[in-house]
């Protein structure tokens, strides 16, 4: 079985993705419930920024691992480099 970067990470991840789950849920019930505009942006924003910081953790557990480790994939270390530069511009 193959084990990526965020393998000693993984249960942190989880609870912070179930986290996020939950207020994207909220959202969705202000939504519903017709809660003022301002507040379901606020809840909103707080969601993205969580995503966010689970998407950093997940590059900088890339980086440890999967870029310092030839074992994972088949790639020289010039493409990961252009695998890390890929997912950091998604992310912007």
């Amino acid at each position: 079985m193959q084990h990526y970067g965020y393998a000693d990470n993984k249960s942190d991840l989880l609870k912070r993705l179930n986290r996020i789950e939950g207020q994207v849920r909220g959202v969705s019930k202000m939504v519903s419930d017709d809660k003022y505009c301002i507040d379901i942006l606020t809840q909103v924003s707080a969601a993205k920024a969580a995503l966010d910081k689970v998407a950093l953790e997940l590059l900088r557990d890339h980086a440890k691992h999967c870029l310092t480790n030839d074992d994972v994939h088949s790639h020289t270390g010039s493409d990961k480099a252009d695998e890390l530069v890929g997912a950091i511009s998604r992310m912007l």
